[in-house]
């Protein structure tokens, strides 16, 4: 018997990369899985085709109204873990407003309008739910032209210390997973081979992450093991943020 055996778990953006790592951990917890996208339909249904119980849904999650319209289609959901999210890495001064807004809206309007709708579709009334949101370090530290992620990423903290605040007395837990560097396609491209050895010099596990780092450390905040734990935020990052 597994943590999750009969309930939904919803990953946006859980087609590739660590989502796909997410949607395979939850799997291996006996959760239905749906995998959630916006463009990327191959990626997203060869991963819930690689899942027992497994579907793929396709819906801009920072647009609300397809985000109620997929949680109608989905019925009441028990494990929501915010994954969705892009990068437009540019210095501020070379920042468009339509770079910042469009970030925000995928990496933080994204999660305000699933979780609500996943409380409101159920979580509630069953008194049971388990939030996961994806931050990142940054979120933590801040990082030179990445202003918008690192706003986006903050956001999503303080965001899961309110819920966390609000819910806790239905038994609907909320955490934050901060990853460190882990090489996927979102993260390719945005730093050369020298840049991420000289962060493994100062990482001291001494390794790059990977998305199974990121899917295991997720797949406890989502088991009955971490009842008690809300309003946290677990980085993943191999000691790099100490």
């Amino acid at each position: 018997m597994g943590d999750l055996d009969g309930k939904t778990a919803l990953v946006t953006g859980g087609g590739k990369g660590i989502g796909r790592a997410i949607s395979h951990a939850l799997a291996g917890m006996g959760a239905r899985v749906v995998v959630n996208y916006r463009s990327d339909k191959t990626s997203a249904e060869e991963t819930a085709s690689s899942l027992p119980h497994a579907s793929a849904y396709q819906a801009d999650v920072g647009d609300p109204a397809q985000v109620e319209s997929m949680m109608k289609a989905i019925g009441r959901v028990d494990v929501l873990v915010n994954n969705a999210g892009a990068v437009r890495d540019k210095l501020l001064i070379q920042m468009s407003p339509p770079d910042w807004e469009d970030l925000i809206k995928t990496d933080l309007l994204s999660a305000f309008a699933t979780t609500r709708a996943a409380i409101m579709s159920g979580m509630m009334r069953a008194r049971w739910g388990r939030i996961v949101n994806i931050s990142s370090i940054v979120g933590l530290t801040g990082n030179a032209g990445q202003s918008n992620y690192a706003a986006a990423k903050a956001g999503l903290i303080g965001f899961t210390k309110s819920v966390a605040r609000e819910y806790g007395s239905r038994n609907i837990t909320c955490n934050a997973v901060a990853p460190g560097y882990v090489r996927t396609e979102l993260t390719t491209g945005s730093l050369t081979d020298e840049m991420v050895s000289e962060l493994v010099k100062m990482t001291p596990i001494k390794r790059e992450g990977t998305a199974d780092d990121i899917g295991a450390a997720v797949g406890f905040l989502c088991s009955e093991r971490a009842g008690f734990i809300t309003g946290q935020v677990i980085a993943v990052d191999g000691g790099l943020s100490l």
